[in-house]
């Protein structure tokens, strides 16, 4: 220190400098700065200029911080690895590399910033800032099921039947087809076809009236037939009144196989209680549960037309056809003989088709809700 600045330390007014001091808080709290003694020397020395800063700071303050040392904020201080803390002390104390060695006060009201170096060490890598990263969340009761997409609704049905002249195609031929093409959501008819197959001979001519004769009449069966393949290949399912029988028929002679899904009228859907059907109802029961007038039977446009006009009349028409596609095996009733009506009820078949059984197809839904045991029949 040079000999000046301690000559003119020694002439500063000591005891009007201690009553700015403690004449500050008090003149804070009444909203007016505390006076300040003036010097009679207007040269200030570097250490009164120390003193009159730190005054400054203090007067610009709130009350209730004018006399704490401010400091790093709140969790800064035990945010920082002890690595940064050294390294910025030791940064702040080290000299510049040029030019006189000289210290500048440091007043409590500037924190000291984290140099480039200290930052690389919070970080990974230099210049980037830390990413933090939140734990995956898991979902309670959240399965792969949940998330699994519903089947798309059906938007068109083609509904069939057939005519035949035999039970089995092993004994006899299809002698007619008739189709419509039915829209889900407005309950309309899109396109109907109807054509006769032609035949030899007809043993259920008792049956269905068709003269084997009258099929062998020219008409343009074939054109009906691209026509109904035209409709297969616009809807989405199948539907038929006991499915097994008419399926069978197609993929022999003329009629070519169908890849579509097959809904069955009389096993797959489960018509409401209050039309109190018995468990495999006919068309003609259908037709006169939901009043539809019959007057013809057994012929295919007929039966494919009752079935139109009973799906025209179901108010929850979606729900039925979506339980309908579930995905179904035949069951076997485990029953006594004694127990067979409960079978029955159900709706299961005997020796139908396997021998001496009671049989269903079902949904393993279905096939839970039952009262009575079942057992799945193998396939093949």
């Amino acid at each position: 220190m040079r000999v000046e600045a301690v000559q003119d330390w020694e002439q500063t007014d000591l005891l009007g400098l201690c009553s700015a001091v403690v004449e500050r808080p008090k003149a804070a709290a009444r909203g007016k700065p505390a006076a300040r003694s003036q010097p009679a020397d207007q040269g200030q020395s570097p250490a009164r200029e120390q003193a009159a800063a730190r005054e400054h700071t203090a007067e610009a303050l709130p009350e209730d911080q004018s006399t704490q040392e401010i400091g790093p904020c709140q969790g800064e201080e035990a945010e920082l690895q002890p690595g940064l803390r050294s390294g910025a002390s030791s940064s702040a104390a080290s000299p510049s590399a040029t030019g006189p060695t000289a210290t500048t006060p440091t007043t409590a009201s500037q924190p000291t910033e984290p140099t480039a170096t200290a930052l690389q060490e919070r970080t990974p890598e230099a210049g980037r800032s830390e990413e933090r990263v939140a734990p995956p969340v898991s979902l309670p009761g959240f399965t792969k099921a949940a998330t699994r997409a519903a089947p798309p609704a059906l938007e068109r049905l083609l509904i069939l039947d057939t005519e035949t002249t035999a039970l089995h195609p092993n004994d006899g031929d299809c002698i007619e087809v008739g189709a419509v093409l039915f829209h889900v959501a407005t309950r309309s008819v899109l396109t109907q076809v109807s054509f006769l197959l032609p035949c030899q001979v007809n043993g259920a001519e008792a049956i269905n009236g068709i003269p084997a004769v009258v099929s062998q009449l020219e008409q343009p069966w074939r054109e009906a037939l691209s026509c109904f393949l035209a409709m297969v290949a616009a809807a989405d399912a199948i539907l038929a009144h006991n499915a097994a029988f008419d399926r069978q028929w197609f993929g022999r002679g003329a009629l070519p196989a169908l890849d579509k899904p097959w809904i069955c009228s009389m096993d797959d859907i489960s018509w409401p209680p209050e039309r109190r059907l018995r468990a495999a109802p006919s068309v003609r029961d259908l037709a006169v549960a939901h009043g539809v007038p019959v007057w013809a039977a057994h012929r295919a446009l007929t039966d494919c037309t009752y079935l139109v006009q009973v799906l025209e009349r179901c108010g929850d028409l979606e729900g039925l056809l979506r339980l309908a596609c579930e995905p179904r095996r035949l069951y076997r009733a485990q029953l006594s003989y004694s127990e067979r009506h409960q079978a029955k009820e159900a709706g299961f078949r005997w020796n139908d088709p396997v021998a001496g059984a009671w049989t269903k197809r079902l949904s393993e839904r279905e096939a839970s809700a039952l009262p009575f045991p079942v057992q799945a029949v193998p396939s093949g």
